[in-house]
């Protein structure tokens, strides 16, 4: 059962260690608590910084035990209208959320005509549960890519999970069916990726791409294709679908980049794992999502 946030509060309350003991405000603001230059001027602003209960001199050193409050919370509104759109909430928290996204759905608009996104789900989510505010994907799936998607619920949050991103802390593992046997059952794809000039959203692997690296082992295979378990390093765009198909095994469904038509109308991709550090509580967090119903069946069918 996925797990409900507590009451809201825009205040996050971190208490100086003897580490941090005699350094000023700034410095536990830029250290730990990880502020950028940008938001730390707009909470100094906005009187949401309070050392002990009281705002605080930047430059005021503090001491083992002090309450460092920070808003980092604000309360946000979105200028899209909320919409009722099907996802399985996973966890969730006061500053994030972790989804379970069907194929079929975008994660956000492209234009300001689009409609039916996660996105405006996820903002019919949280006005049902007397919260509102602007939603912000860590990472993207494409429409027909299923599975686990991080969402950030503020600015804060999002800074932070970005990072985790950047650095590669932030573990993402994808399950493929792909249509052709492949001769190592583990490997490395290092290919570059840039954009198709023949087509405007097709990409494809070339020396002007910018880098990607693509690990996988094989779960199973038989003379109709594999299941691949998959893990990104990097995250270009179509990634996976561009390396299978450039390996001559393009993914089962996938008609952009010629994957067999068979068992399946969507390209068979789903992001089946998320593991990353809770920025705020420093918890391992693990998810998992099982194939969903479309996969399953092409996966029985081609006898994997």
């Amino acid at each position: 059962m996925a797990k409900q946030p507590p009451s809201y509060s825009k205040w996050i309350t971190f208490t100086i260690s003897d580490e941090w003991a005699n350094h000023t405000v700034e410095e536990v603001l830029k250290g730990p608590l990880l502020l950028s230059g940008r938001m730390l001027n707009r909470l100094t602003r906005g009187k949401g910084i309070l050392l002990n209960g009281r705002a605080p001199y930047l430059k005021k050193k503090v001491k083992t035990g002090d309450q460092l409050k920070v808003a980092v919370r604000p309360q946000e509104k979105s200028e899209l209208a909320p919409e009722p759109v099907p996802f399985e909430l996973i966890y969730e928290d006061l500053d994030l959320m972790l989804v379970n996204k069907p194929a079929g759905v975008a994660v956000h608009p492209v234009r300001p005509t689009d409609r039916g996104t996660l996105v405006h789900g996820i903002l019919y989510h949280l006005q049902a549960h007397g919260g509102g505010g602007v939603v912000r994907p860590v990472h993207r799936l494409d429409r027909d890519t299923s599975g686990l998607i991080l969402v950030a619920k503020n600015a804060y949050m999002h800074q932070l999970l970005d990072r985790q991103l950047r650095e590669k802390s932030l573990k993402r593992g994808y399950l493929a069916l792909i249509g052709a046997t492949l001769p190592q059952v583990s490997g490395t794809i290092s290919a570059p990726i840039g954009r198709d000039p023949q087509h405007p959203t097709r990409r494809r692997v070339t020396e002007r791409g910018e880098p990607a690296l693509t690990h996988y082992q094989v779960l199973n295979q038989s003379d109709r294709g594999a299941l691949v378990q998959v893990q990104l390093e990097t995250g270009r765009t179509h990634q996976i679908r561009v390396h299978f198909a450039h390996l001559g095994a393009p993914l089962i469904g996938d008609r952009l980049y010629g994957g067999p038509g068979l068992f399946m109308k969507r390209q068979a991709l789903h992001s089946a794992e998320l593991a990353f550090t809770h920025p705020l509580t420093g918890e391992m967090m693990r998810f998992t999502s099982p194939l969903p119903a479309d996969m399953e069946t092409a996966r029985q069918q081609m006898g994997l």
